[in-house]
This record gives structure tokens, C-alpha cells and sequence, in this order.
């Protein structure tokens, strides 16, 4: 198999998740990845990060794992002259780094920008940020800037309190955004010869991700709130049911052709016509009503015999898998990454590429 990256050289000072996630990106695709650690600290702080089921005396953790395969890890103090030294003759024919550090740190440890591209012109320097303002260094993890950035006021069940994304979102997202960002200085290298920084912060990324919950209050001022798994614009979208065998499914009618046809599939062709349903912007204005008549519907079928009558009718609908099931799908079984680690175990974690290249 041809890797599009194997010749890049890629030198990852960055910890916890969106940063590891951009080395790995780059890791899958053939490059070769060197992870800097700090070896006063034990090492990525995720390392320790275990659930109780886990070890407590193994120096990773499933956490750790799920972003850093195939990487070369090196730890070093970068306190120490000797250990930037050693930092600084890797960057000699680096490709990109990836930094998390803060600005300050990193010019204390001599692996700022300046300092590592004035040692590489053709070095891309990829920078982590908290906040827009770079100079803001105060600390800030997934769960902070879920608050700061408004999802978890939007996130959750009316009149309850506030629910995080189960997966830290806004690191991923951030991570996405260094992606992009890199992929353009590569391009522009190969044109120019010259490397280049380039930025991004989690605010900015999850700013960019509210999409249309910001549109929605930029236009129209409408602030909003907690619906669960509804959709603010669209009915029945994100609402839940519960089938005869007691087994979760959730719809996602997006068109009025799938409103249509999930009323035939449940053989009630009269909602289609009645002046309470009848387009998208009624269903949502008496989304309550609606879906009390769908539940009493829905409840008459087992899942899997509603997720085939709905599947036929062309009707956007899913179950809802638990992680187990989800790890049984033939799509996750192909995305398994396995690696052998020091002790002799074997490591696993899905891919975080999802796309394919016909290279």
C-alpha cells in the first residue's frame, strides 16, 4: 500500500487529545511521528487516565491509546539545555511540529516557532491554542470550553442540568481544524519552498461548530435551549422511541418525501394530510402531539422488524447500540488498529482516518 506521508517527519510536543490526534492523522497515512514526553512527569498526563478496570500499575491507559499508534516516543526534560538539544536535532529535518504548549513555556524550553523554524525554513510549526487570543494562557480542557463556547448550555433535557458530550468534542474538532491548517502550509510549501505557522485554538473551533444553533440567533435572535436529542429546525428528528421488545430507535425524518413515506410504513397515510403535520414547520410547532401518535405507532413493532420496514421505506432511522454493539459492526471491526506494546500486549483503537485515497 502507497502512504501519502511517508517521507514527512513529524515532531508531536503536544499532549492529552487534539494534539496527539493531528500526529496520529499523519501517523496512519506513513509518516513518521516522534512524540516528545516529559520524562519528569511520567510522560502524556492521559497515560494515567484509566478507568477502574484498567491496571494501575501499567505506565498507559486505553485513553493514551486511542491516539498515539505508531509513534516513536522519546521522553525528555525540556528544562534541561541538553534534553532542547536533543529536541532541536530532531527538528533538523522535521516536516511539521505539533505544539500544545503554552507561548511562555515554550519559549523558556526553546521550541517556540522562532526558535525551531529560524533552526528549519521549510519547517511547518502547527499551533494549539486554549483561547483566540494567544497570549490568554489560562488552562483549559474539553469540559471548559464546552461551557465557555455554549454547547453545554444547549446540550441536555429541558429543565435538567447541563449534559457534556461523552467524548472530549471540542479537542477533536480543534484537532480537525490543525488538520486543515496543515494540509494547506504543506500545499503551500511544495509552491514556495517555505514553511510557515499556522494556528488554531479550541474556542475558535468550537465557535465554528455551532453552525446552525449560531445562524439560528444571528438571524433571528431565537437563544437556544436544552431539547435532548430533538432538533430545534426539524420533526420528527432526534426523537427516541421505544419498540415492543423494549429496544431504543430514534428517527431523523429530514424531507417531507420521508415524512410521507415513514406514514405509510406505519400504515397511517391520514397524518400526511392533516393541516397539523403537513409540512415541516407544523410538525415542529406541534412536535408534542406528534410524537405521542408516533410512540403509540412505533410501540406496536420489535426493532429489528421497524428497522427494516423503515429501512425499505427509504426512512432515516437508527438503532441505539450501546459501545459493545457498536465495537460488533463489520464498519468499526475494519477501523480496529492493533499494536504490540514493550510488555508484550497487544493494544487496540479505532482509526481516527475515516476517509479512503485511490492512490
Amino acid at each position: 500500500m502507497h502512504y501519502p506521508f511517508s517521507e514527512l517527519k513529524v515532531v508531536e510536543l503536544a499532549s492529552v487529545l487534539a494534539g496527539p490526534a493531528v500526529g496520529m492523522f499523519f501517523a496512519e497515512l506513513g509518516a513518521q511521528v516522534v512524540k516528545i514526553e516529559n520524562s519528569k512527569t511520567g510522560g502524556d498526563m492521559t497515560r494515567s487516565w484509566k478507568t477502574p478496570s484498567e491496571s494501575q500499575e501499567s505506565t498507559t491507559s486505553a485513553y493514551f491509546f486511542s491516539v498515539n499508534w505508531h509513534k516513536k516516543h522519546v521522553f525528555l526534560d525540556l528544562t534541561q539545555s541538553e534534553d532542547q538539544a536533543d529536541v532541536h536535532d530532531l527538528i533538523q529535518d522535521a516536516d511539521i511540529v505539533i505544539s500544545n504548549f503554552k507561548p511562555s513555556s515554550a519559549l523558556k524550553m526553546r521550541v517556540d516557532a522562532a526558535t525551531l523554524q529560524n533552526l528549519n525554513p521549510r519547517l511547518i510549526f502547527a499551533q494549539l491554542n486554549a483561547f483566540a487570543d494567544p497570549e490568554d494562557e489560562t488552562p483549559a480542557f474539553d469540559m471548559v470550553l464546552q461551557a465557555e463556547a455554549g454547547f453545554l448550555h444547549i446540550n441536555g433535557e429541558p429543565n435538567r442540568p447541563p449534559v457534556k458530550m461523552p467524548v472530549a468534542l471540542i479537542d477533536l474538532l480543534a484537532g480537525h481544524q490543525l488538520k486543515e491548517a496543515i494540509l494547506i502550509a504543506l500545499l503551500h510549501r511544495e509552491r514556495s519552498g517555505k514553511g510557515c505557522m499556522v494556528s488554531t485554538s479550541l474556542m475558535e473551533s468550537a465557535l465554528a461548530s455551532l453552525v446552525n444553533q449560531a445562524s439560528n440567533y444571528l438571524n433571528t435572535g431565537y437563544i437556544p435551549c436544552p431539547m435532548g436529542t430533538q432538533h430545534p429546525n426539524i420533526a420528527p428528528y432526534g426523537d427516541v422511541f421505544t419498540c415492543a421488545d423494549g429496544q431504543p430507535v430514534v428517527l431523523a425524518v429530514g424531507t417531507q418525501r420521508q415524512f410521507i413515506r415513514l406514514c405509510e410504513a406505519l400504515n397511517m397515510p391520514e397524518m400526511i394530510e392533516l393541516p397539523e403535520y403537513k409540512t415541516n414547520s407544523d410538525r415542529v410547532k406541534n412536535r408534542g402531539a406528534l410524537i405521542a401518535i408516533l410512540a403509540k405507532s412505533m410501540a406496536q413493532f420489535d426493532a429489528a422488524s421497524l428497522m427494516e420496514k423503515l429501512k425499505s421505506a427509504g426512512v432515516p432511522a437508527g438503532r441505539i447500540r450501546n459501545m459493545e454493539e457498536v465495537m460488533q459492526l463489520p464498519a468499526a471491526q475494519a477501523m480496529v488498529l492493533e499494536e504490540e506494546m514493550n510488555d508484550g500486549k497487544t493494544s487496540k483503537r479505532l482509526m481516527t482516518n475515516a476517509f479512503k485515497i485511490g492512490l
